[in-house]
């Protein structure tokens, strides 16, 4: 235990030591964000495990199921009077208990200690899931890398597809595209898709939601595109009826496939903006439009209590990193955690689906 503090405490991102003790210890990194290591035995690893990862209210139940049964529970073991009868392994306390294994993202009780007593937790959605980006920029608006090299590191995962989802015309700021240069970029990426095997770039765009609830391409144009992501970049402060509006409309084109960070939250900058979630939810599964999971760092929107009350709805959500170079594709494990948070498995999720099955599905959409 000694050594393992010992190294603990010297890591590269530390820089305060707030404790230091033999079984646990406090730092604080460069960050201002606080990380604690705690040693124990291996017997009651999984207590511990247990006990750090649950939220107090999980905590809480657990206990009062316990003593319930005459046992005792905490971050040492499951202990019957003085004698530990569990404690070496998460699953073992679980079993003694009578509940399925809840995983650690649903241990907030919201609902989970009773799904695991009936046996109904769902089966989350894994990283494994994934089969392609359904939101990612290029340098043709204001992307860091080419679409190619988008392609070839997105193959690097083991994706299937990636749809490059330049911005519309109106967003000049993001150097959007006109008509003219939606064909020469869909040559390009025609060129590229006879190339390339056993992979699909998908010709796609994240059009602008104006502000009287219109899109900043005509019906002719979106009708050209593989998919059509459609997300608000202005007029956040309108009121909640205009926003919901604008929200309902792009939802309702036969054109618009997925609605891109539906609440416009950004971390730092500004709040979510005031629209109905509700209203939006209801009308996505009635005009079977996916809402998007976008998994970039200081958005994160929807955020997993949205994403649990889509569900429940009967949305299916998308993932999508949003990334503007190579290296922001990363970030799809972020919207995984989100989804996962959000009681979401594999069959809630748009791009968990295989690149034929993607392409039927967002057709259905079409009228």
């Amino acid at each position: 235990p000694a050594g393992v503090i010992g190294s603990f405490v010297k890591l590269e991102p530390v820089a305060d030591i707030l404790a230091k003790g033999t079984t646990k210890s406090a730092v604080r990194t460069r960050e201002g964000i606080q990380v604690d290591c705690r040693v124990v035995e291996k017997k009651s690893f999984g207590a511990a495990l247990l006990y750090f990862t649950g939220s107090k209210n999980f905590n809480i139940r657990l206990r009062q199921m316990a003593i319930k049964k005459g046992l005792k529970i905490n971050e040492y073991g499951v202990f019957k009077g003085e004698k530990l009868v569990a404690g070496k392994s998460e699953e073992e306390i679980f079993r003694l208990l009578g509940m399925q294994y809840v995983e650690p993202e649903l241990r907030e009780d919201s609902g989970e200690i009773e799904a695991a007593l009936g046996g109904s937790l769902p089966r989350l959605i894994a990283p494994s899931d994934i089969k392609g980006d359904l939101h990612a920029h290029s340098q043709w608006s204001d992307g860091q890398n080419s679409i190619e090299e988008m392609a070839e590191a997105a193959m690097r995962k083991g994706y299937s597809y990636l749809a490059i989802t330049d911005h519309s015309q109106g967003l000049v700021v993001a150097n959007g595209l006109n008509e003219q240069a939606l064909k020469k970029k869909k040559r390009q990426i025609d060129k590229l898709n006879a190339r390339i095997k056993k992979f699909r770039i998908l010709f796609a765009t994240e059009v602008d939601i104006r502000s009287d609830g219109s899109l900043d391409y005509p019906d002719r144009v979106l009708a050209q595109f593989d998919l059509v992501v459609a997300a608000i970049h202005s007029g956040f402060k309108q009121p909640r009826h205009q926003l919901t509006h604008r929200l309902l409309s792009a939802c309702r084109s036969p054109y618009v496939h997925i609605i891109a960070h539906p609440t416009g939250r950004l971390f730092c900058v500004r709040d979510a903006y005031d629209a109905d979630m509700e209203a939006l939810f209801k009308e996505a599964a009635e005009t079977n439009t996916a809402l998007e999971v976008n998994a970039y760092p200081n958005r994160m929107d929807l955020n997993d209590a949205h994403c649990r009350r889509a569900g429940e709805m009967g949305v299916r959500l998308a993932i999508g990193t949003d990334a503007h170079d190579i290296e922001h594709l990363d970030g799809m494990s972020l919207g995984v955690s989100i989804c996962r948070r959000g009681w979401l498995e594999k069959k809630n999720v748009l791009n968990a689906l295989d690149t034929d099955t993607l392409l039927r599905t967002i057709k259905r959409k079409k009228v």
